[in-house]
């Protein structure tokens, strides 16, 4: 059956708007929106908790996606939708069944689902117009702005992370325990404002997300999060050349002007960021001590895989087995301070690289299972592109779905799930998911249902 994950359920009444129509949304809008508040201290020796004021506003988007569900007696999925979704629950219920202790593996299975499966499909169910995908994308991009201006404020007045001896780094609300979380944040922005630019909505509305594309490149570059970085730089290039080979020489050019100013002209990190670019290039020949720590961990991850290929040594068990894999190059952690925490030493419990932590804790089966759903949401987003330009009306979801889940792919080699932002991931995939499952390249609003 071809199609997406919302055929069977009746479109929205043209005359159905203002706040009627919008607020099945709010759910997903405020998961976005709590992001904003402060993570709470990590235990000493730890990490910061997953168990945020976000998390929880998600469990409650998944209970009224069902309650709508009840009540419009509709079918949920798609045969389609339903395996993309749901594959990833085959390597993490079997992984979880073989591990060496299936108790603590309970946490990895909860955390695992509500990320790549329970909350994104409660966005798909949610997400059922044009118009939703770009209200939550504007979410998005409204989430940077508010965490980059607080990172800014926290470079230009000494009040952010440690770095390099000085508290300066961008991390927003976050604090120095997540050094990724405001990257993401941004970056995640700075991409869907780009998409939409590059889109077919109003001259207005495409100048004022390039203006935020723009204004979210100085966060970003002041988060110096050098994976951040690379899948953003990826990520929107892509979403030029899909956008047209023309459009994307004139972004590129005023892009490349707004850096020259911005770092080149005012001076903005200049210095920092020009030796943090330059440490991308040094990670074989002269690598910092994170980047040694990084390297070790993956191969740490490598040797647990051997020992279990095919399910993993279990969710959670790469912290277990990391000192047996380790070499002694492995440092006993990374030191955080600043942004208003007191110093202290981060236990390194992943390997920073999401495809060697599924390989390590789910095996080969596990790493098929998400990787192949991540896949085919790229392939389905990129494949309805030319449906929606011949439409005249979408692209602009096209390029923001396309790009978000690049995004995501690349980064996931420098990162892994954790942390405060990590239920932002499961929202974007929902978000690019509702785009690449929906019923018709041209809109939900046109598909037929019955």
């Amino acid at each position: 059956m071809a199609g997406g994950a919302l055929a069977a359920l009746p479109p929205r009444r043209p005359g159905w708007g203002g706040a009627r129509a919008a607020w099945p949304l709010v759910p997903v809008l405020a998961v976005i929106a709590l992001l904003t508040v402060p993570a709470g201290d990590a235990a000493p020796g730890g990490s910061a908790g997953t168990g945020t004021v976000a998390d929880a506003a998600s469990g409650l988007l998944v209970l009224v996606a069902l309650v709508r569900l009840v009540r419009e007696g509709a079918r949920p999925l798609t045969r389609t939708a339903a395996v993309v979704l749901g594959l990833p629950v085959l390597g993490i219920c079997l992984a979880a069944i073989t591990s060496y202790d299936p108790a603590a593996s309970l946490p990895g299975v909860a955390r695992y689902i509500q990320v790549f499966v329970l909350v994104p499909a409660a966005v798909v169910l949610t997400v059922r117009s044009r118009r939703d995908f770009a209200v939550v994308a504007w979410g998005l991009v409204g989430l940077a702005l508010v965490q980059g201006a607080v990172g800014v404020t926290q470079y230009l007045t000494g009040t952010g992370a440690s770095y390099m001896g000085e508290d300066i780094r961008a991390v927003g609300t976050f604090g120095p325990t997540d050094v990724m979380g405001m990257a993401t944040v941004v970056a995640f922005g700075l991409v869907a404002a780009v998409g939409i630019g590059l889109g077919t909505g109003s001259a207005r509305e495409r100048t004022a997300a390039l203006v935020c594309a723009g204004l979210l490149t100085v966060p970003l570059v002041l988060s110096f999060s050098r994976g951040a970085w690379i899948a953003t730089v990826l990520a929107c290039a892509a979403q030029l050349v899909l956008g047209g080979v023309r459009r994307a020489g004139r972004v590129a050019l005023a892009v490349g002007a707004l850096a020259v100013v911005l770092v080149g002209g005012l001076g903005i990190g200049s210095q920092l960021v020009k030796e943090r670019a330059a440490s991308i290039t040094q990670v074989a020949d002269a690598p910092d001590q994170s980047v040694t720590d990084r390297y070790t961990m993956w191969a740490a991850a490598a040797r647990m895989w051997r020992t279990e290929p095919v399910t993993g040594v279990g969710l959670k068990g790469f912290a277990y087995h990391r000192d047996s894999n380790a070499s002694l190059a492995l440092s006993s952690g990374s030191d955080t301070a600043g942004a208003g925490q007191a110093f202290q030493r981060q236990e390194l419990l992943s390997p920073h690289n999401m495809y060697l932590l599924v390989l390590s804790e789910q095996g080969l089966l596990g790493l098929v299972a998400l990787g192949g759903s991540w896949a085919a949401l790229l392939a389905l987003a990129v494949r309805r592109l030319p449906g929606a330009r011949r439409a005249g009306r979408g692209a602009d979801c096209a390029l923001v779905a396309v790009g978000l889940l690049l995004w995501q792919v690349v980064d996931f080699v420098y990162a892994d799930i954790g942390g405060p932002s990590t239920v932002l991931t499961a929202v974007v995939f929902g978000l690019a998911a509702s785009w690449a499952l929906a019923p018709s390249p041209d809109g939900w609003g046109t598909a037929r249902h019955g």
